[in-house]
């Protein structure tokens, strides 16, 4: 059986929140930066020289991931549906479906490609009209509601899985390899083809997967943490700007998501512009996991990792650096506040997995 080659995801980036300064009135009354910048070099001092330390001491921990999905990785309105069709057959599970519908669409049920590819799991009409299911029993087959197309996507997914289940290799690798250039292709080329869209395909959603699943055991750290921190530290002080870069023509200024993408730049990691996709550079470590380095988020709706609009870096001792708000500047702030979200460990592979939204 030949299936149409898949288009990789093209859509509008949802998000586009950078620092929402309108939505941070629930976190005013625990802005205590300038006391704590205020209260003297001994304070960043101790924070600096633990930074360092932990930094410098951080073992090798062991990655984890189940089958369960990370906290607010998948919007509320799809984490049942992820969660329950993931687990339809052994090629898959909810957090690679997940990473699957991310990469296609940014979970937008109204996504449409230049391809005609359509809706959340990015189905090609003549796809779906075979192979499109039912998914909420109202005896509609309906692509653009994801209760049919995130069931349809995990059914192709698992019928993909038995056309290639005789190709050498890794069953879920070559699983995903027919959804993207067919199965035909898998079954010629006795595994994952020779196309270069396809292996990237391939290798996006299996390293996107991690940052979708929820950590059993604590979760390796960044190499580069200690870099990234020393980057936002030089810049403790300086004038807050939506939408800075920290540009020659913005006068070095910084927004919080360009704050760090320019600290993780700096130690040869790309992140995305926005917060909300930052969130998906890598696992997640739980509260008391966090260590120096690691990006902190903050969200009005902790149940969707889509509505994030604040993220800092962690420094330790439950302090991030952060560019907070206009009027203020780059300091120091506490990381325990009603609207903290939940933290991202970034990796190289998790951050150069994350599509380039346009």
């Amino acid at each position: 059986m030949i299936v149409p080659l898949r288009g990789r995801r093209l859509y509008t980036d949802p998000g586009g929140l950078l620092c929402d300064e309108g939505r941070l009135t629930v976190r005013k009354a625990w802005i205590v930066a300038s006391a704590v910048v205020g209260a003297g070099l001994s304070f960043v001092m101790l924070l600096v020289v633990g930074v360092y330390m932990v930094a410098g001491n951080l073992a090798n921990g062991v990655g984890g991931g189940s089958v369960g999905l990370a906290k607010g990785a998948v919007p509320a309105a799809y984490r049942a549906l992820v969660q329950k069709w993931g687990n339809l057959c052994s090629a898959i599970n909810p957090a690679l479906l997940a990473a699957q519908l991310y990469q296609e669409s940014g979970f937008n049920p109204r996504a449409q490609s230049a391809a005609a590819a359509q809706g959340i799991a990015q189905f090609i009409p003549g796809t779906w009209a075979t192979h499109g299911v039912d998914g909420n029993g109202d005896g509609r087959r309906d692509v653009w509601d994801p209760a049919d197309a995130i069931p349809s996507a995990a059914s192709y997914d698992c019928e993909l899985a038995k056309y290639v289940k005789d190709a050498p290799g890794d069953p879920t690798e070559n699983m995903l390899a027919a959804y993207n250039a067919g199965a035909y292709a898998v079954i010629k080329y006795g595994g994952v083809p020779p196309y270069a869209e396809t292996r990237n395909y391939v290798k996006t959603i299996t390293t996107l997967q991690e940052s979708f699943a929820a950590p059993v055991e604590r979760v390796d750290p960044s190499r580069q943490a200690a870099a990234a921190i020393e980057y936002a530290q030089k810049k403790l002080g300086t004038p807050y700007l939506w939408g800075g870069t920290g540009t020659a023509a913005q006068g070095g200024r910084f927004d919080c998501s360009g704050l760090t993408q320019a600290a993780y730049r700096s130690v040869g990691i790309e992140l995305p512009r926005v917060a909300n996709d930052q969130y998906n550079a890598g696992p997640h470590p739980s509260r008391d996991e966090l260590l120096p380095g690691d990006l902190v988020f903050f969200s009005d709706d902790l149940t969707n990792s889509r509505a994030i609009r604040h993220v800092g870096i962690y420094v330790g001792g439950g302090y991030m650096i952060d560019a907070p708000r206009t009027g203020a500047v780059i300091r120091f702030d506490p990381v325990d506040t009603p609207d903290y979200f939940g933290a991202t460990r970034v990796t190289e592979d998790g951050a150069k997995a994350l599509p380039t939204s346009v």
